[in-house]
């Protein structure tokens, strides 16, 4: 992803809600998932840990199945029906990590594929009203080499892919950075802010109102670009601040399951009030 506004703009703020109901999302299960892709190694898209992960990642997302993306690679989704059938929700997450020696991606990768993937295990069929499409990109990260100027252009290849198929999306919502230690997500600049508004009430009413705070942050050319290009109203879930955006840092180290749980519970109560 590449972040290309600052922005220092109040948005919204969530009305009051209820207490926050029992723990659904099992944390500790998307956290092994998380420690499971970093102990591959680095994992840019294409190469032989890359490819092995996506086989992993099919097992695991009901109906899971690839999808081809330009260059070799592919995309892993996975479908869960819901009540209504012509209404259709993404979830995204990209699964490769950038192209630097020693990189793991804890965060910036995993993160948000083990959060998709256990969401994917705890909504039962026909527990919602929209079916929910998991995609897991390969190749949101450009080639080594490319410059930020042209990082829309050669990456985000797997979400190109994704936003093409899935065009009649009702909503996509991307989940990125989002098990860093100090997680704090505001409104990315380009999300949808009816969606987010959503999103935030969710977050009151699972008690994790702070991580989601009422302001907005820079905007960020990230997998939910394709699809708004396209119309479909999308948010991105992405604490850009982390201090180890593609450094060797992003290790184990900087991650928590108590963050994966606060990102998880929040987005499986979003999905439940769409």
């Amino acid at each position: 992803m590449l972040a290309v506004l600052a922005a220092a703009v109040l948005a919204f703020t969530a009305g009051s809600a209820p207490a926050a109901r029992g723990k659904a999302f099992d944390a500790q299960q998307a956290y092994a998932l998380l420690k499971e892709q970093v102990e591959l190694g680095p994992r840019p898209a294409g190469s032989a840990a890359s490819r092995q992960l996506a086989q992993r990642l099919r097992t695991l997302l009901p109906n899971g199945r690839f999808q081809a993306v330009p260059g070799g690679l592919r995309n892993v989704v996975g479908v869960i029906p819901g009540r209504n059938p012509k209404r259709i929700v993404v979830v995204g997450a990209h699964y490769d990590t950038k192209d630097i020696p020693g990189f793991v991606g804890a965060n910036d990768g995993a993160s948000g594929t083990a959060v998709a993937v256990q969401l994917a295990r705890t909504i039962r069929n026909r527990e919602l009203r929209p079916t929910v499409v998991f995609v897991l990109f390969d190749g949101e990260e450009a080639p080594a080499g490319v410059p930020d100027s042209q990082f829309e252009r050669y990456g985000l290849r797997g979400s190109k892919v994704a936003a093409s198929a899935f065009r009649k999306a009702e909503s996509m919502i991307l989940l990125d950075f989002v098990g860093d230690k100090e997680l704090t997500i505001p409104r990315e600049w380009f999300s949808n802010r009816r969606l987010w508004a959503k999103l935030r009430a969710a977050a009151a009413r699972t008690g994790n109102a702070a991580v989601f705070p009422p302001r907005t942050s820079g905007g960020v050319l990230d997998d939910h670009t394709p699809f708004q290009r396209r119309g479909v109203p999308a948010i991105d879930l992405i604490d850009f601040d982390f201090a180890c955006w593609h450094e060797q840092c992003d290790n184990l180290s900087a991650v928590s399951p108590q963050s994966l749980e606060a990102s998880g519970e929040t987005v499986l109560e979003l999905l439940r009030s769409l």
